[in-house]
C-alpha cells in the first residue's frame, strides 16, 4: 500500500541530492508532489520522470530566500492539487568556508538566509494551508554538524543548520495542538554535489568515510526513506525531534 496516496507535498532542494530522491519516493509513494528549485532545467527532468513513471508533479524554480517565492510555492500546490499536507524544507547552503576569522558578514548571513531562514519562511506560509486540512507534517535537513560533531572552517554552515534544530521544536510546540507535526532530519555525510563539494579529495573522502560506525557515506535514497517515515502517518507519534540519520557518526570514535 502506498504510503502517501491522496497526500500533496512540497520539496525544496529538489534538483539533486536528497531533494530529488525524497521527491521521487514521494510520488512513487501515492503523493501529488511540487518541487522547488534555482535550476528550471533539473526540474523540468525530475517531473518528466516523475510523470513517466506514473506519478503527478509540478514545478516551481526560484530562491528559497524570498518570501514570495515561499508563498507562490503554497498557492501552485493549491491551485494545482487542491491542498497541501507535507512540506519537505530541504534547500540548502554550505556557505561560505575557512577559519571562522575570515567569514564575511555576508558569508554568514547567507548561510543563514537560505538555511535557516528559508527554513522558517517555509513554514510560515505552509501551516495555515495545513491547518485548513486538520494537521500535516513539516520536516527539515538539518545536519550532524553542529550537533553531535564539528569540522573546522563550517562555523557559518553548523551555526545555520543548528538553528533548524531550535525551529522544529518552536515550532512542534506551537501547532502540534492542531495536528501539524514538525520534524528534523539529521544526516550524516551523504554522496550528494554538496558532499564532493566539500570533499573533493580521495584523502578527504576515506576520512569522512571513516568517522561513521557503517564505514561509509550514505545514498540519497537513504535519507529519502526516512523523511518518507517523518512525512507519512508512520510516524503519527512523532514531532520535535532531531533524528539522527548518520550511519553512527555521533558515537563512533574508531
Amino acid at each position: 500500500m502506498q504510503r502517501l496516496t491522496g497526500k500533496v507535498a512540497i520539496v525544496t532542494g529538489a534538483s539533486a541530492g536528497i531533494g530529488r530522491a525524497t521527491a521521487k519516493l514521494f510520488a512513487a509513494e501515492g503523493a501529488k508532489v511540487v518541487i522547488a528549485a534555482r535550476r528550471e532545467a533539473e526540474l523540468e527532468t525530475l517531473v518528466a520522470e516523475i510523470v513517466g513513471d506514473g506519478g503527478e508533479a509540478a514545478y516551481l524554480a526560484g530562491d528559497v530566500q524570498s518570501e514570495e517565492f515561499a508563498k507562490a510555492l503554497v498557492a501552485l500546490a493549491v491551485s494545482r492539487f487542491g491542498r497541501l499536507d507535507i512540506a519537505y524544507n530541504n534547500a540548502g547552503t554550505l556557505g561560505e568556508m575557512g577559519p571562522s576569522t575570515g567569514v564575511s558578514e555576508a558569508g554568514f548571513s547567507a548561510a543563514l538566509a537560505t538555511n535557516l531562514t528559508s527554513a522558517f519562511l517555509g513554514a510560515k506560509h505552509q501551516i495555515p494551508e495545513m491547518l485548513k486540512q486538520g494537521g500535516g507534517s513539516i520536516i527539515f535537513t538539518s545536519t550532524f554538524v553542529g550537533y553531535s560533531f564539528a569540522f573546522p572552517g563550517t562555523a557559518a554552515y553548523a551555526a545555520s543548520k543548528a538553528g533548524l534544530i531550535g525551529l522544529t521544536q518552536a515550532l512542534a510546540a506551537e501547532y502540534g495542538p492542531h495536528g501539524v507535526r514538525v520534524n528534523a532530519i539529521l544526516p550524516g555525510a551523504v554522496d550528494t554535489p554538496m558532499y564532493r563539494d566539500m570533499n573533493d579529495t580521495a584523502e578527504s573522502q576515506a576520512f569522512v568515510t571513516g568517522l561513521h560506525a557503517l564505514k561509509r557515506v550514505a545514498r540519497p535514497e537513504e535519507l529519502a526513506r526516512s523523511v518518507l517515515y517523518l512525512a507519512s502517518d508512520d510516524s503519527s507519534f512523532v514531532t520535535g525531534t532531531a533524528s539522527l540519520v548518520d550511519g553512527g557518526a555521533s558515537i563512533t570514535r574508531t
